[in-house]
């Protein structure tokens, strides 16, 4: 590939970074030249002309709309615990393809759709939003526009005025028995997005009198996968792809995740009437928090600053070493140290699967600062032993095997599953019963360090990933930026950027800066050129994994790998600015 000398004059970078929204052709001609990529320009306005006539008028095949009707100004809720403000909209809902397919191991028949939620704004800003959900999907959320469930109420697609889809990717809950049916999977792993962009494009053309100028997709967890997904299948339909924390290769994780069990459950007496609560005993909450606590001593300063972050990631595991940092047990275990046996297991975890010639499975996990809090905990156990056993038996292997709903049943799939000839069936097919496709065919992106066609037509992909992810590792996520910038003459950086929240879980949470506008700077990148340098974040006030000693309104700079955050040496440890995006020495 020709080499491009991509690098902003300082004399432009100022500007843009002061002009939101600006396209004038000299500016666009300046920062074309410079980058030597196509900057694809602004999205312009429009006006609602249609909502509930949509529900008549509209026609596109396969598609039923089942309701439309236009909505006040006002919050939505995405769940439970979040809701996000919303600006005066249409609100459609509706399915594409029904039919009936196969919900079970005998033969057990399910009406099949992919179910979809559309908003709408009546101040639209040009520009559409894929907002891809997370887990097994199955449920139609509500379509916002969120990424991760910690960025603010104000930082959702809808409330900037995007049109947003959301969908059930195909199935009807997230129960894993539609893995028996061939043409779910394919549905659930990249299928849903081929059906419905083109006809939520449509159906946007429809409402204001043109199609979307500029279109994104965004999600974290199964949601970043479904992202990384379509920025490999579909990069001539969308313009900008938010990644969060990316199960990417998500048959290979969810197997990992049922080796952490085989291991936990190899340190304790499994009560048949209380299994998750006794494997939880393996190594309990606050012994994960013995280990965070001496990682933090071996490694917080190394980035010119003792606050409780580690910022030097790569640095510290080489500066980390359990056997030698973590005090060993010399009698009972009392919570502020781990036996050598809990070593042992907590090592084999952290280095990922393998089987029994020592062939990885998945990739290693880095020791990190956000390691003993409720969320790192919940997905090591609670999420391990009943959501992946299902997922792996259900939709990721071939033939697929039905394992039960308790969680007698889930252990015992777990405790039964080899490595060495049961983990290779997320690679099988089976033709002859429409499996044609493998797991890692229809979940992972066909090569996600290929990236051409995003990168030769001006989109951009920007990935966030949190460091104490217990269930998709950063590490999975570094080793793929990193083979990109191999593939791409160490200039990947003029396209795709990853950034890492130190300490933060997965898709938020954790002793973290775990509140930030991504979606902006991505929305800047993609139609002025403006290259995201860092993304400011700070604390969530309501966090409980908080440490006592942080401030409420705590700053700091998100870095594009592989810089670092690192402390100038002068000025509050709590205020973004004391601190400079740097690459390791």
């Amino acid at each position: 590939m020709k080499k491009r000398n991509l690098v902003l004059p300082l004399a432009i970078a100022p500007l843009c970074l002061a002009m939101w929204g600006c396209n004038g052709h000299n500016h666009h001609d300046q920062i074309e030249a410079a980058n030597s990529l196509p900057i694809l320009g602004e999205a312009t306005p429009g006006t609602l002309n249609s909502c509930e006539d949509l529900a008549t008028q509209f026609s596109y095949s396969g598609t039923v709309i089942t309701n439309a009707e236009t909505l006040a100004a006002g919050p939505v809720s995405y769940n439970s615990d979040e809701s996000y403000n919303a600006p005066a909209h249409c609100l459609i809902t509706g399915y594409m393809n029904q039919r009936m397919g196969i919900a079970g191991p005998n033969g057990e028949t399910a009406t099949y759709q992919i179910g979809f939620e559309m908003r709408l704004p009546v101040d639209w800003n040009g520009r559409f939003y894929y907002q891809a959900n997370g887990g097994l999907d199955g449920s139609v959320a509500n379509a916002v526009g969120r990424f991760m469930f910690s960025n603010g109420s104000d930082s959702a697609a809808l409330t900037k005025g995007f049109a947003v889809i959301s969908s059930d990717a195909g199935h009807p809950t997230p129960a894993p028995t539609f893995g028996f049916d061939p043409q779910a999977r394919r549905d659930y792993g990249y299928n849903a997005v081929a059906e419905l962009t083109p006809m939520a494009k449509s159906l946007i053309e429809a409402a204001y009198g043109k199609q979307p100028d500029r279109s994104y997709f965004g999600g974290c967890s199964n949601g970043g996968r479904h992202t990384m997904v379509a920025a490999t299948r579909y990069a001539t339909q969308y313009d900008g792809f938010l990644v969060g924390n990316p199960g990417f290769n998500l048959p290979k994780a969810a197997v990992d995740q049922m080796y952490g069990i085989q291991q936990y459950s190899s340190l304790v007496t499994v009560d048949p009437d209380n299994i998750l609560s006794s494997i939880e005993g393996a190594i309990t909450e606050q012994e994960f928090g013995v280990v965070s606590k001496a990682v933090l001593a071996q490694c917080d300063a190394l980035d010119g600053a003792a606050d409780g972050m580690v910022n030097a990631l790569e640095a510290c595991q080489q500066d980390f070493d359990l056997n030698r940092d973590v005090p060993t047990c010399s009698d009972d275990r009392d919570g502020t140290c781990l036996t050598q046996a809990q070593k042992d297991v907590l090592s084999n975890i952290m280095a990922g699967a393998h089987n029994s010639a020592n062939e990885a499975i998945y990739t290693s996990f880095p020791y990190d600062a956000g390691m003993g809090t409720d969320n790192y905990f919940g997905w090591e156990y609670t999420m391990a032993l009943t959501r992946d056993s299902g997922t792996v038996g259900g939709v990721f292997t071939t033939p697929p095997t039905s394992v039960g709903n308790t969680d007698t049943d889930a252990l015992a799939f777990i405790q039964s599953f080899s490595m060495d000839t049961d983990a290779p069936k997320i690679y099988a097919t089976d033709a002859a019963n429409g499996f044609t496709e493998s797991a890692i065919e229809f979940m992972t992106p066909p090569d996600p360090t290929d990236m051409g066609t995003l990168r030769d037509r001006g989109a951009k992909i920007l990935a966030i990933h949190g460091t104490s992810d217990p269930v998709f590792s950063v590490q999975d996520t570094i080793n793929w930026y990193n083979g990109l910038q191999k593939a791409n003459t160490n200039e990947a950086d003029q396209f795709a950027r990853l950034f890492l929240v130190p300490g933060m879980n997965h898709c938020g949470n954790g002793p973290a800066t775990d509140k930030f506008d991504a979606l902006d700077k991505l929305v800047s990148w993609v139609e002025d050129g403006t290259a995201p340098e860092e993304i400011e974040a700070s604390v969530r006030a309501n966090n409980a994994e908080l440490p006592a000693d942080w401030s409420k309104s705590r700053t700091r700079p998100l870095c594009p790998y592989p810089q670092q955050a690192t402390y100038n040496g002068t000025g509050s440890v709590e205020d973004a600015t004391n601190f400079t995006c740097k690459a390791p020495e």
